[in-house]
């Protein structure tokens, strides 16, 4: 009976398992095997054999190879391979979102009146196109009538594309500004979200508690609210990181195609990520370069997920 059982398991699991292989596994797997072979050709599958210069290729590029005219200084060469650019992006937003986010999610649990109303407004940004967003966010950044400048006082600042009147150039900093601004922006709906349904399951009796301890707020939010929370939190680190490590929508919809390759190059301004340039590669017919950068992109989530659910063990309490 039990081996009986065993088969119809098996049967029940069997399309889930072959659309798995045929869409997850061989895609992996091929992946990895591509990105070890030389001038690959994906339309007829012919290579010149097996290489290590595909990751070496991506890491650090020659002069006038793929990221444009090299000055010979290392952090030229590294920061716009997109690696340095991704890991930038990530440890500076994953914290502000989280942090901000969880901010809000108090201040809404907190909110009796029209409670629903600024739930639905805040989770609005979450259904709406990236790339509408991105529009949005370069005309908020405009160089002459964007709100950044005016509010900065520096009318004529450009944040994301040159200023054509006096052929001002824009600075990196001012560029990873404004994608730093519309990623943390565009994320902060689903995390409220989550952390919004864990507040409204801790139970009143933790606060009436610390309410009799005579707990200020903002220690009754740290002792009680965040170690209550961990399971989300941790939750949302992990999708945070492995999401800002994936960033493609924010550099498209705020800098176009060129992905903040401002001055006509992918110059020492580019925003572009390590997605961008798996795709940026594919269109160049350089796959074995995309599959480089996939991989090794693949292999840095790895490691962070893990290290990520090695302190959990210690952190998160359920």
């Amino acid at each position: 009976m039990e081996s009986k059982n065993n088969w119809k398991a098996w049967l029940y699991l069997a399309p889930v398992l072959i659309l798995l292989a045929v869409f997850t596994f061989y895609p992996i797997f091929n992946t990895f095997f591509i990105s070890f072979m030389k001038n690959y050709n994906y339309i007829t599958g012919s290579n010149q054999g097996f290489t290590l210069k595909n990751y070496t290729d991506i890491l650090v590029p020659g002069e006038g190879y793929i990221w444009g005219v090299d000055d010979g200084s290392m952090f030229y060469r590294v920061i716009n391979t997109g690696l340095l650019n991704t890991v930038l992006l990530t440890f500076v937003t994953v914290p502000l979102s989280i942090i901000i986010s969880l901010a809000i999610a108090i201040a809404l649990n907190s909110i009796k009146p029209l409670k629903k109303l600024f739930q639905t407004i805040f989770f609005m940004p979450y259904v709406t196109n990236a790339i509408a967003i991105g529009m949005v966010f370069a005309i908020i950044f405009d160089t002459q009538y964007g709100i950044m400048n005016f509010i900065f006082g520096s009318a004529g600042h450009p944040w994301i594309a040159p200023n054509m009147w006096t052929g001002e150039t824009v600075n990196y900093w001012s560029a990873f500004f404004a994608i730093c601004f519309y990623i943390v922006w565009h994320s902060l709906p689903y995390k409220i979200l989550i952390f919004l349904g864990g507040l409204q399951n801790i139970d009143q009796q933790y606060y009436d508690a610390a309410k009799i301890d005579g707990a200020s707020r903002f220690k009754t939010t740290m002792r009680v609210t965040v170690p209550l929370l961990s399971p989300q939190i941790l939750y949302i680190t992990i999708t945070s990181f492995i999401g800002a490590f994936k960033e493609y929508n924010s550099v498209i919809g705020l800098f176009g195609s060129k992905g903040g390759a401002f001055d006509g190059t992918t110059g020492p301004t580019s925003m572009q990520t390590m997605v961008y340039f798996v795709y940026d590669m594919i269109a160049k017919n350089k796959v074995q370069l995309a599959s480089s950068a996939a991989v090794l992109l693949f292999v840095i989530i790895l490691i962070f997920t893990g290290i990520q659910a090695k302190v959990s063990k210690k952190r998160v309490h359920y």
